[in-house]
């Protein structure tokens, strides 16, 4: 899968792919290339009293040496995390939306 996005006024393509997947408990994603030196991108789902709780663990190195890892501890860290958040609170807004429709058409 390849997407583009602009974080920090840079347009950036990123390219991953899947590289486990059981499902519906886990998948990884990982980066075939991109801005980054490395990532890999697990997804757990466990089912919690009927609910799904959806587990991300983020793992990655940046580009650059020292300077990259400068950047992780200033800033980058924080920003991924709260990527991370927002598009999992619009995964899950999603996700209800589309299960409150299936109650009222069912």
């Amino acid at each position: 899968m390849t997407w583009e996005a602009t974080h920090f006024g840079i347009k950036q393509k990123l390219t991953s792919k899947i590289t486990e997947f059981e499902s519906p408990t886990y998948f990884v994603d990982e980066m075939v290339s991109g801005a980054f030196k490395s990532f890999k991108h697990e997804h757990i789902f466990k089912n919690q009293k009927g609910e799904t709780l959806m587990v991300d663990k983020f793992h990655f190195q940046s580009p650059f040496g020292i300077l990259g890892k400068l950047a992780n501890v200033l800033f980058l860290k924080r920003y991924m995390k709260k990527l991370l958040t927002v598009r999992n609170d619009y995964l899950r807004l999603k996700a209800e939306e589309i299960t409150t429709l299936e109650h009222r058409n069912s």
